[in-house]
C-alpha cells in the first residue's frame, strides 16, 4: 500500500515476532520445560558416557588442567543428566522440589559438558532452560505427594539395574583404549566392581581408566545416595480419614445419605476429605498415580456441594493433581461439570432393585426362581440380619471366612466397597448368609457364603461384597440376593443397590436386532476384555433381577487424561496392584487429615 500506511503482511509479521520475544505462555512452560529437561539430561548423559572428541579446537584447554578434572567432569555430566531425566516428570506436573533441584543441576552439568566434552551446543541449551525456569519460576508451586520409605527399595531396584546396563555402555565405549578382548563377563565384572569404587578386571589406556572408574564410581554413589535419601527422608502419608472426619461423614449422611447409594462407602479410612467452608457438603477422594480421585457423588447438602467442589479443586491445584470423579451420579455430574468446567462422559449403570416391585413370579423370573428352589432342596438356608444382631463368635466366623474366600492377596474395591466388615460403627449394614448344616461343618461351621449391604439412608442397602466358599453349590449369590429383597420389608428397606455394570448400555444395544457395525465392533471388545474385567459378566447377573437402571459418569479434565484416570482407577479398585509384598508392608496406616484441616485446626488453636 502507499502513504506508508502498514499492510495486513507487516501486521502480520509484527504480531508473530512480538510472541517470539514474549517466549511462551506461562501455563506452557511447564510441559516446555519438561520436554528440554530430557533432552538436556540425555546431552549429559551422552557427553558422560562416550569419549570426547579429540578434534576440537579446545582440547588444548583440557590438557593443561589436572589429570583428574576430565574424568570427574565426565562423572559429573552423567551424574546430573540421570537426575535431570529423573526430575522431568516432576517438572511437567510443577512441582516445587524439582524446580529447586533443576536450577542446581544445570549449571552443574553445562560445565561439566564444557570442560570434558567442550560441548557449546550442550552448554547453550543448559544455560537457556536455566534462564527458563527462573522466569517462571511461578509456575512451579505444587506441593509433594504423598509418600512412603517403600520408594527407596524401588529406586535401588530400579536405578541399580539401570546403572549396570548404563556401566556396559561405559566400560564398551572406548574401543580403541581398551586392552586385550575382554568377554561379557569381564565387562560386567568390571561394572559390579566399579559402582562399588573398586578396580575391575578390563584395563585401559592411558586417563581412559580414570574416565571409566569416576563414572561408574558416579553411578555407584547416584544409586546409593539417593536411596538413603528416599529411605530416611521424612515420610508424608496419604491423607486419611480421621476419627473427627468421621463423625462429622457420619452427621451428614444422617441427615442427606439417602440421596446417593454410594454415600457410605465415603467412610472407608483409606480416604481423605476435603469439606466446604460451612461444614455442610464434603468429597472424599484418594490420590493414585498423581489423579486425586473422588467417588460418588459429594456428601451433604446439595447447595452447599460447590463448597466441597471447589475445596478439592484447590486442593489438586495445590499438588498439581489431576481431578476425577468415578460414578458420580446425573445430578452430580451436572454440579461438578458447571462448577469446574470438566467434562463428564457416561461410565455404565447402577442396577437397582425396587422391594415393592421385586417377585420371583413371572416368565422373566424363571430362572432365578428355578436355581434359587434347587438350592434350597440341596439343604441350604439363608439369615438376614444387621450387623449388630450377630454375636461376636459369629461375626468373627463371617470376617475369616470372607476374608479367606477374596481370592486375591489385595482388597478389590474402592468405590463401591466399605472395606471392612463389622465395625462397632456399622451396626446398620445389613448381612445375608447362607448355611447348610446336613453336612459336617468345616472351618467356619455350616457357614457357605456372605453376602454384606451398607446403608443408603434410612430405607435403602447397597451391595458390597459377595462371598461364597468354592466347593459351595453355583447361585449361592443369586440365593442371598433374593432373600435379602424378600427380607427387605420386614428391616424396613424399600430399595437395594446392586452391583454397578461398566458399559451397560453398549452390552444392551450391542447385541440388539439392526445394531450397526460400531456398536457390535465395541460390544465385542467389551466382551473380550470381560475376561479379564467381568464386564460382561456382572452386567447379566444384574439383569437377572429385573432392576432399573440408574446412569454412572466419570468427571475427567481432558479426554488426554482419561486413560491416566482409567489406570488409577484400576489400582484403586485393586485390579492393577503396584505395592511391595504383604511382608514388607508398614504395618498400621496413620490416619493424618488433609491439608486443608490441618491449616483451620492450626487457625483455631492460634
Amino acid at each position: 500500500m502507499s502513504g506508508g500506511v502498514p499492510s495486513s503482511e507487516d501486521h502480520h509479521h509484527d504480531g508473530r515476532l512480538h510472541r517470539i520475544l514474549r517466549g511462551p505462555r506461562p501455563e506452557a512452560v511447564p510441559t516446555l520445560v519438561a520436554r528440554a529437561c530430557l533432552l538436556v539430561g540425555l546431552l549429559n548423559v551422552a557427553a558422560g558416557v562416550f569419549p570426547r572428541f579429540r578434534h576440537s579446537r579446545m582440547h588444548a584447554i583440557a590438557e593443561v588442567l589436572p589429570g583428574a578434572l576430565g574424568p570427574f567432569a565426565a562423572a559429573l555430566a552423567l551424574s546430573s543428566g540421570i537426575l535431570l531425566l529423573l526430575l522431568a516428570h516432576g517438572l511437567r506436573r510443577h512441582k516445587r522440589r524439582a524446580w529447586r533441584a533443576a536450577v542446581v543441576l544445570l549449571p552443574a552439568g553445562a560445565v561439566a559438558q564444557f570442560t570434558y566434552r567442550h560441548s557449546v551446543i550442550g552448554v547453550v541449551i543448559s544455560l537457556a532452560l536455566l534462564a527458563l525456569l527462573l522466569r517462571h519460576r511461578s509456575e512451579f508451586t505444587a506441593l509433594p505427594d504423598p509418600r512412603s520409605r517403600w520408594r527407596a527399595l524401588a529406586n535401588f531396584v530400579l536405578l541399580g539395574a539401570g546403572s549396570i546396563l548404563l556401566g556396559l555402555v561405559i566400560v564398551s565405549a572406548h574401543p580403541g583404549k581398551v586392552i586385550g578382548d575382554p568377554s561379557i563377563t569381564e565387562r560386567l565384572a568390571h561394572v559390579l566392581y566399579g559402582l562399588f569404587g573398586l578396580e575391575g578386571p578390563v584395563d585401559y589406556y592411558g586417563r581412559t581408566s580414570w574416565t571409566v572408574g569416576f563414572s561408574l564410581g558416579a553411578l555407584g554413589m547416584l544409586t546409593a545416595l539417593t536411596t538413603i535419601y528416599l529411605a530416611f527422608r521424612p515420610e508424608h502419608p496419604a491423607a486419611r480419614l480421621t476419627e473427627d472426619d468421621e463423625t462429622k461423614l457420619r452427621a451428614l449422611l444422617d441427615k442427606h445419605g439417602g440421596r446417593d447409594s454410594l454415600g457410605h462407602f465415603a467412610l472407608r479410612r483409606d480416604k481423605g476429605v476435603v469439606f466446604s467452608p460451612s461444614g455442610k457438603a464434603a468429597v472424599t477422594y484418594r490420590v493414585v498415580s498423581g489423579v486425586m480421585l473422588a467417588s460418588g457423588d459429594p456428601i451433604g447438602d446439595v447447595e452447599a456441594w460447590p463448597g466441597a467442589i471447589e475445596r478439592f479443586m484447590d486442593e489438586a491445584k495445590a499438588h498439581s493433581w489431576t481431578p476425577a470423579v468415578m460414578g458420580c451420579s446425573e445430578t452430580g455430574g451436572e454440579v461438578w461439570t458447571r462448577e469446574t468446567g470438566l467434562d463428564a462422559l457416561e461410565l455404565g449403570d447402577e442396577a437397582v432393585v425396587d422391594v415393592a416391585d421385586f417377585s420371583l413370579s413371572g416368565r422373566a423370573m424363571r430362572n432365578v426362581r428355578q436355581m434359587v428352589k434347587r438350592i434350597e432342596r440341596n439343604g441350604y438356608e439363608t439369615r438376614v440380619r444387621r450387623i449388630r444382631d450377630l454375636g461376636e463368635n459369629e461375626l468373627a466366623r463371617i470376617q475369616r471366612a470372607a476374608d479367606d474366600w477374596r481370592g486375591t492377596d489385595t482388597e478389590r474395591g474402592f468405590s463401591m466397597a466399605l472395606g471392612r466388615i463389622g465395625d462397632p460403627d456399622d451396626g446398620d449394614c445389613l448381612i445375608a448368609t447362607a448355611h447348610k448344616a446336613d453336612e459336617e461343618p468345616g472351618a467356619y461351621g455350616d457357614l457357605k457364603a456372605v453376602l454384606h449391604f451398607v446403608p443408603w439412608g434410612k430405607d435403602g442397602v447397597s451391595l458390597d461384597l459377595m462371598r461364597r466358599d468354592r466347593s459351595a453349590d453355583p447361585g449361592m449369590n443369586e440365593l442371598l440376593i433374593v432373600a435379602a429383597l424378600q427380607a427387605a420389608p420386614k428391616l424396613g428397606i424399600a430399595r437395594v443397590s446392586l452391583n454397578f455394570a461398566m458399559f451397560r448400555a453398549a452390552l444392551a444395544r450391542g447385541e440388539k436386532i439392526g445394531a450397526g457395525p460400531v456398536l457390535r465392533a465395541w460390544r465385542g471388545l467389551l466382551v473380550f476384555l470381560s475376561r479379564w474385567f467381568q464386564i460382561e459378566s456382572l452386567y447379566k447377573f444384574n439383569a437377572k433381577f429385573r432392576p432399573r437402571w440408574e446412569p454412572r459418569f466419570v468427571v475427567y479434565r481432558s479426554s488426554k487424561d482419561l486413560p491416566r484416570i482409567g489406570f488409577a482407577a484400576m489400582q484403586a479398585e485393586g485390579f492393577v496392584t503396584l505395592a511391595l509384598p504383604r511382608f514388607l508392608r508398614k504395618g498400621t496406616a496413620q490416619r493424618r487429615p488433609c491439608p486443608h484441616q490441618a491449616a483451620e485446626r492450626e487457625v483455631q488453636a492460634a
